[in-house]
């Protein structure tokens, strides 16, 4: 951001008498403030203003909000808008953040909140210049909450994920398996009003069909064979904090019942109980199916999913953000080399190829189980075409599009752990020289090494 100059902020209200005081505030901040009172002539002054941010009254006379946040997005597509209104409400707030807002403000203001937002803005402005100018450092920069991503798609989703969190209380989180949807939930979490309170996961497909509504809901003394004590469902033991459903479509459909109660009103019932208990959870629930199929075929409420959906949060598959990958790559690396205790300082250019190429089926977890099993049993400082080979060839059918893609020859697993004499005898044939031996039992002369201390052959 250039330092010679003020980020402009455009504020439009009818209301001078509330407007004067925002105003010194933000010039105090920073802030050049250009203030408007409404009207259509708003719509005409867009594009000479050219603000930075925009706070925009809802209920400006003569403009509606939403097609004046379209107008500011279309004229100035990096210009954060932040709506205000008197008696807000929380639909009408997560309203304002799915038409593009970055926050939405109470009237009269909490002037704390509103410079945070203003620090916000800043730091919006200051990060879309610094990746303009990235450079080797992009993967740390492009990381968000554990998720590394440079793509459009994942850029979206983080600044939905900072604008929604405040808001939501319930959500739902797509996308095929392995591509984060207990990071979004996570970052849901820890963005949000409840991030000092406990994150509880649940996953629905690992619960056996009997006992998912006593870990949901609890069970009382009694209540089933092997039920001696009382015991607090999920439900309740995140009560205040936010409850992670993994899988929600594997939810036998008469748990789904007691679920929407759950959600909708706040109410557990235990097992074998009559009374029913409150609790306040975040509900965030995730799927890899289209649950909208599972709604038409039966197999999944549609109140329930209505009730879940009020925001989606849709992850891509890594096959359609390859652009990602060198990054993910790069903060995969530096996590394994960490923990194996190696210098590896990155990929070399053939297996960059690989990793970019690949299918990737199991997406960006799967991408993660590569990178991890080839610092593992590399000894070089770079991750050559072979590591990243071998590794691939043990995923779930590789064979197939290694084959199809001319790779089979060279995608065998690595060979099974060398023996004593299989070292001994290497050694024999090329006349003790190591250098050779290692070539021809196909490890680095570091790993020979290892292996003549391990069988005390030096």
């Amino acid at each position: 951001m250039d330092t010679a100059t003020h980020p402009l902020l455009l504020i439009v209200d009818d209301d001078s008498t509330a407007v004067a005081p925002v105003e010194r505030f933000a010039r105090a901040h920073g802030f050049d403030v250009a203030g408007r009172s409404g009207g259509p002539a708003i719509f005409e002054e867009l594009p000479r203003l050219k603000p930075d941010a925009a706070l925009v009254d809802l209920r400006a006379p003569d403009v509606d909000g939403g097609q004046l946040i379209g107008a500011i997005r279309a004229a100035h597509p990096s210009c954060q808008v932040i709506l205000m209104a008197a008696h807000a409400t929380s639909d009408s707030a997560i309203e304002a953040v799915k038409l593009g807002a970055l926050d939405y403000l109470d009237k009269p203001f909490d002037y704390e909140r509103f410079e945070s937002v203003l620090d916000t803005v800043r730091y919006s402005m200051a990060r879309r210049q610094r990746l303009l100018a990235a450079d080797s450092e992009l993967a740390s920069q492009f990381e968000f909450n554990g998720m590394v991503g440079r793509s459009p798609a994942m850029q979206e989703l983080f600044d939905a994920l900072r604008r929604l969190a405040p808001h939501v209380r319930t959500a739902l989180v797509t996308g095929e398996t392995g591509t984060g949807k207990e990071l979004v939930a996570r970052a849901l979490h820890k963005l949000g009003r409840r991030r000092d309170r406990r994150f509880a996961t649940a996953n629905c497909s690992a619960i056996p069909e009997t006992l998912v509504e006593s870990e949901l809901f609890g069970h009382v003394a009694g209540a089933f064979i092997g039920a001696t004590d009382s015991r607090p469902g999920m439900f309740e033991s995140a009560d205040g904090g936010t409850l992670f459903l993994d899988e929600i479509s594997e939810l036998p459909l008469g748990a789904q019942a007691k679920l929407l109660r759950a959600v909708e009103y706040g109410e557990t019932t235990r097992v074998g109980a009559s009374d029913p208990r409150r609790s306040d959870v975040c509900v965030i629930a995730a799927t890899s199916r289209r649950l909208g199929n599972d709604v038409a075929a039966g197999r999944f409420r549609r109140e329930l999913y209505y009730r879940l959906n009020v925001v989606e949060f849709t992850l891509p598959p890594l096959r359609e953000r390859r652009e990602d990958i060198p990054y993910l790559t790069a903060a995969f690396v530096k996590e394994f080399s960490t923990r194996f205790d190696k210098i590896i300082l990155g990929v070399a250019p053939g297996a960059e190829r690989l990793l970019h190429d690949a299918p990737w089926p199991g997406n960006v977890r799967e991408l993660r189980n590569v990178i991890e099993r080839s610092c593992m049993e590399s000894d070089a400082k770079m991750l050559t075409e072979r590591d990243v080979l071998a590794a691939l060839a043990r995923q779930p059918g590789a064979a197939t599009w290694m084959a199809k893609d001319g790779l089979g020859d060279h995608a065998t697993p690595p060979p099974a752990p060398l023996t004593r004499d299989a070292v001994d005898q290497a050694l024999q044939r090329v006349g003790g020289n190591r250098s050779a031996a290692a070539r021809a039992l196909g490890i680095s002369r570091r790993a020979l090494y290892r292996r003549l201390d391990t069988f005390h052959l030096r």
